[in-house]
């Protein structure tokens, strides 16, 4: 028999199943938090719950917001269980399963007005967010916020009623700022380099179509803290929810299921005040940038570079593919021989051993994380994980043959299928694009490095464009088990 997930169950609860320790009743909204997902589920939330749980703080809690349907899907999944998650933490020999209450809303993605008015409480401090690397509006080879995007310039003639994220933070701003209220601090958890600044790159932008002196205001009176964020989160599905219930006997109409580890760094820029999260192990200090460049690259580029052979061998889960020996010893050569040498030291954290406990999480069996997951949005991801550190080797001139190779297989992975046939169904903004290059690349390689708004100057280096021809047509030639044999046996 299960219990269904709400307030008034909790004290039925399994004694397996960790209750909060507070009251959800007695908390207080100080954060507004856009992107309810998966992710800000099983690390800010966490992390806040934890810090509730010690008893303090509880005037932080978060309201939830969005402007997606998927938003408003989720909006009524938590609404139906009293805003409670479900959050399961597990590796081979580690398994707690805690229900978490430091959310205490969810506004309407369909009330504006609503959301506008929340963001301008004086009780709101912070305003949080995760909406994936795709949602910052930016070009994604130069990193540069795009201002002639359709979304923003929408925004821009009608700020009073704004449909992005953005928008709604630049009407709460100016809300608060005709009503004499501070501004709320604008904090980041995407995984973006420089995620603080790219922000306020985006707020202050489009502030400046709308008057360039409201931008200057925004750019002087507006905290944006960078910030580096990590936890393994796959998404949820049935399978999620059926173990669930059966392991633990708990009904969520949407858990979490993540690893052990977290990690949160922030830069200490919150002029409105902040909860003290150093009491649950956020680090906090005067540059993220270190911390954020050494995960991104080496965790996030890791997860770029073994996600398309993977998908290529028809391999579904991320612990199967660190289980296959070429995919393994792909990553560590790539990470050591190319990665890791490029990045600037992080106090306190040799690389080595960084990678090393990378490569055990990516062999967690129990986290069901999947490569079609890893897989998707790559337009996006590419740009960000991977390339910035192929232009960093060719501008020293060093080899690029394994960064090189992963950028082919991400294409070959485009052209549709893998090399059994199957299709290579993967989620992307561009991907009916991205398709019909690849498709061209087999005969043209170059034609999917003329995408110039994802390679940039990369796709144009002779040496980079010579070694990814090189690379694509081995596999297309030789298949992907062949030419990562090849790359190993430095035969490619």
């Amino acid at each position: 028999m299960t219990v269904k997930l709400s307030q008034a169950a909790l004290k039925q609860m399994p004694q397996n199943v960790g209750v909060p320790r507070y009251d959800q009743a007695n908390l207080k909204a100080g954060i507004v938090h856009f992107g309810i997902g998966n992710f800000h589920r099983a690390h800010q939330a966490v992390y806040l719950d934890e810090l509730f749980n010690g008893g303090s703080d509880h005037e932080w809690a978060i309201v939830g917001a969005g402007v997606l349907p998927s938003d408003e899907t989720m909006r009524q999944k938590l609404s139906d269980q009293d805003w409670l998650t479900t959050v399961v933490e597990q590796d081979s020999g580690h398994r707690i399963t805690h229900i978490t209450a430091s959310m205490i809303d969810y506004l309407e993605p369909a009330d504006t007005e609503a959301t506008i008015s929340r963001l301008a409480d004086p009780t709101i401090r912070i305003v949080s967010m995760t909406i994936t690397e795709g949602g910052y509006f930016i070009d994604p080879a130069s990193g540069v916020f795009n201002p002639k995007h359709p979304a923003i310039v929408a925004d821009a003639a009608n700020i009073k009623s704004p449909k992005t994220v953005f928008g709604l933070i630049l009407a709460g701003l100016m809300r608060r700022r005709d009503e004499g209220t501070e501004p709320f601090t604008v904090m980041s958890c995407d995984n973006i380099p420089g995620n603080g600044h790219v922000t306020s790159d985006a707020v202050s932008g489009l502030a400046a179509l709308i008057d360039p002196g409201l931008a200057k205001w925004v750019k002087d009176n507006v905290a944006f803290p960078n910030s580096m964020v990590d936890r393994i989160t796959p998404a949820t599905t049935d399978r999620e929810r059926q173990m669930l219930a059966t392991d633990f006997g708990v009904e969520d109409n949407w858990p979490v299921f993540c690893e052990p580890f977290k990690q949160w760094v922030l830069e200490d820029h919150f002029p409105t005040g902040r909860p003290a999260l150093e009491k649950v192990g956020v680090t906090f200090v005067k540059d993220v940038a270190p911390y954020e460049l050494m995960k991104i690259r080496i965790l996030n580029g890791g997860h770029a570079a073994i996600a398309y052979p993977a998908a290529l061998m028809d391999i579904h889960f991320v612990h199967e593919a660190m289980e296959e020996p070429l995919i393994r010893d792909f990553l560590t050569k790539l990470e050591r021989d190319e990665i890791i040498p490029v990045l600037p030291p992080v106090p306190g954290m040799p690389f080595d051993e960084y990678f090393d406990l990378i490569v055990r999480r990516f062999s967690n069996p129990k986290i069901g994380d999947t490569i079609q997951r890893l897989c998707q949005d790559g337009s996006n991801r590419q740009p960000k994980f991977i390339l910035p550190t192929t232009a960093d080797r060719l501008k020293a001139g060093k080899s690029i043959t394994g960064l090189a190779l992963v950028s082919a297989l991400w294409c070959r992975f485009c052209a549709g299928t893998t090399d059994t046939g199957k299709p290579t169904n993967y989620l992307d903004a561009s991907a009916e694009r991205l398709k019909v290059e690849a498709l061209k690349a087999k005969d043209d390689p170059k034609a999917f490095l003329a995408m110039s708004d994802i390679f940039g100057e990369v796709g144009t280096a002779p040496t980079f464009v010579e070694t990814f021809t090189r690379h694509l047509r081995t596999l297309w030639d030789k298949g992907t088990r062949e030419t990562l044999t090849l790359y190993l046996q430095g035969k490619l």
